[in-house]
């Protein structure tokens, strides 16, 4: 709970200085996710009333802003009331909860709840059903919340937008005109607009990142093998990952605590924290001074980078000094080979997505044309693309590492232009030429992806237009604790939680 802010029975009409509404009253999506938590095991607030407010608000506004692909009230309903019954019980008891107990945290439609319907934003899949979770859902399960539904995502995830053939388009609470990002786009909504207060999501070219910059919210990439892609659809090129989408960096972490860990059968993993320590702990630390590098340029030739984009990592590398961190600008050689190896393996990822046969000609124009790029991959190209991945990651480590002259953080805008119009980005007509201008759009985040990077986008910047625009931190393998760190003295220098569109 925030210092000076009591929560009371009566939470729905509780207001509080400086943020009431035009009637005077605060409402419980005005909490962080955090407080809500607090509330639920206080006693003050029951995760049935903070469930019926969000699945109204679903009701009310998802129409505008295309958050959800599937709404799951009952399901919502009856973990509220368990959850309630499990805070009353360990009240009693004297028992330890989850910080995120009773909190409802919304999932992406690419990943499998049991019973749920998961359609991974396809037309062909529509009536697909899973009968097992994700490991992510059982350990959304284990800690407590609540399932309000499945987020929109484009087909597959496999653009940097969130237009789909079942569902309305994402878009950004800040500007409904303007696409939410993608391809966690529909959670980026769903947060922003007050929808959710924090959300699951996932991430393979930058799908966290992107709709966090664009949504102005936080978001966590988490270093490859921090959280499991299994139990169904391990992702083994290792360039994807789940990860949080919240308001503040401090829900953000913890939902990262409830994430993360180990499952069997994993194909990588990563150094665990050390004993008794999370990722929570690190939001409420000051990080050690830090050596940044700030890119001058994206890595991809050919790409300019919006006046606002530009000014938005400046102003983070003024605000770093500030705080006492050594920032230095580095021009990295664009390297066209990066960018072709990463779309041949992306490729290869859409060729092997699970469309059934006798429903492929619903695909979209991109997904069929990415899927026959994929094909066309041969096991060796494969392997050479991925072979280049991995020098890359190697040269990234070599930087980031070496003592004495190595950075801590890596700096640049998250994306390269401010948000942009729905349909924008979708072209059904020469869906070559779509794939074609996500390079432009989003030029730095896919390099995370490759070098298995833990990475944040930070929403530290508003254009004139009132747009959000986020700054990007990378760092080393493994280290997400630092970034939080970092995010969190940042946030506390120029808060960005009280800036909320006006459907809010």
């Amino acid at each position: 709970m925030t210092a000076g802010r009591p929560w009371c029975e009566d939470a729905a009409h509780t207001a509080f200085p400086g943020d009431e509404k035009a009637d005077g009253m605060a409402q419980l999506h005005d909490l962080t996710a955090l407080e809500q938590g607090a509330a639920v095991r206080a006693g003050q607030v029951s995760p049935v009333e903070l469930t019926e407010h969000y699945l109204e608000r679903v009701d009310r506004l998802d129409a505008s802003v295309g958050a959800f692909i599937t709404v799951t009230p009952e399901i919502a309903r009856k973990q509220a009331a368990d959850a309630e019954s499990e805070a009353a019980a360990a009240r009693r008891e004297g028992r330890a909860l989850s910080p995120l107990h009773g909190v409802p945290v919304p999932v992406k439609d690419l990943n499998f709840v049991a019973g749920v319907r998961c359609t991974l934003g396809s037309a062909t899949l529509t009536d697909h059903i899973p009968a097992v979770d994700d490991h992510v859902v059982t350990r959304l399960r284990a800690a407590g919340t609540i399932l309000l539904g499945k987020t929109n995502t484009p087909e597959f995830g496999l653009p940097s937008h969130t237009e789909n053939d079942i569902a309305p388009p994402a878009r950004t609470p800040w500007d409904l005109t303007r696409s939410a990002g993608g391809s966690s786009g529909g959670a980026a909504a769903a947060v922003a607009a007050g929808l959710a207060p924090l959300a699951h999501a996932s991430d393979g070219g930058g799908s966290i990142r992107i709709p966090a910059s664009v949504c102005g919210l936080f978001g966590i990439k988490p270093s490859r093998g921090r959280v499991s892609s299994g139990p169904v659809l391990h992702d083994v090129t290792g360039l994807a990952t789940s990860g949080p989408l919240a308001r503040t960096v401090a829900d953000a972490a913890a939902l990262l605590d409830v994430l993360a860990g180990p499952e069997p059968g994993d194909p990588y993993g990563v150094p665990p924290l050390p004993a008794g320590e999370t990722f929570a702990d690190h939001a409420r630390r000051a990080p050690r001074p830090l050596r940044v590098v700030q890119l001058a340029g994206p890595p991809v030739p050919g790409v300019e980078v919006h006046p606002d984009c530009r000014a938005a990592a400046d102003g983070a590398a003024a605000l770093l000094r500030e705080l006492g961190h050594e920032v230095e600008e580095l021009d990295l050689p664009a390297d066209p080979a990066l960018a072709e190896s990463f779309m041949r393996v992306w490729g290869v990822l859409a060729a092997v997505q699970p469309v059934p046969d006798a429903r492929a000609h619903l695909l979209t124009p991109l997904t069929r044309h990415l899927r026959e790029r994929g094909e066309r991959v041969g096991g060796p190209e494969l392997a050479r693309a991925l072979y280049a991945l991995r020098q890359f990651t190697q040269l990234v480590a070599d930087g980031l590492q070496t003592p004495g002259t190595g950075y801590d953080v890596i700096l640049t805008p998250t994306l390269a232009q401010p948000p942009l119009p729905v349909g924008a980005l979708r072209n059904d007509e020469d869906p070559e030429a779509e794939f074609a201008s996500l390079v432009p759009f989003t030029p730095f985040t896919p390099l995370c992806n490759a070098t298995g990077q833990p990475a944040v986008s930070v929403p530290l910047h508003w254009t004139a237009q009132g747009l959000p625009i986020g700054i990007q931190l990378a760092g080393r393998y493994g280290d997400e604790a630092t970034l939080i760190s970092l995010s969190a003295q940042l946030e506390a220098a120029k808060p960005w939680a009280g800036r909320r569109p006006s459907m809010w």
